[in-house]
């Protein structure tokens, strides 16, 4: 069977995709990580690496992110578009980083962000080092993998 042969097409003749990745996809796990705070805690506190600071003018970052709710919100959506997009292995990490993941730190971190007013829960993270980040409370984020 040749390539053209395998391709799915739609009602229109667009192609969506290679019969074998159809069928793959069926087969996987949904999501990779169970929960935001499984994604924050063990990928991007790795992956995200930038000085934090508590003066006026520098990013903010705190531990207990899942203490401040429009934190929450911002890491879900960076979490829930990274699990989408990483079955894209052309352009979806690609996209993910400049649509969503950017986008969303940028303004999580902003001086004016989610963490302005955590004067006491603000740390200080040198250039090149992990954000340090805290469990959530147990039960906050259930493992949606076996919802």
């Amino acid at each position: 069977m040749s390539a053209v042969d395998a391709l799915e097409y739609d009602a229109g003749g667009a192609v969506d995709a290679p019969a074998s990745v159809l069928d793959q996809e069926a087969t996987e796990p949904t999501l990779f990580y169970g929960s935001v705070d499984e994604f924050v805690r063990l990928k991007l506190c790795f992956q995200y690496r930038r000085s934090t600071g508590k003066r006026s003018g520098e990013r903010h970052w705190v531990r207990n992110w899942w203490d401040y709710p429009e934190a929450v919100s911002r890491l879900e959506a960076v979490w829930r578009a990274w699990e989408a997009l990483r079955h894209d292995p052309a352009f979806g990490m690609s996209t993910w980083w400049r649509d969503h993941c950017d986008y969303h730190m940028r303004i999580i971190q902003d001086a004016d962000g989610p963490f302005a007013g955590a004067h006491n829960d603000l740390v200080t993270v040198a250039p090149g080092e992990p954000l340090p980040v805290d469990e959530a409370p147990a039960g906050w984020f259930p493992d949606m993998r076996h919802q």
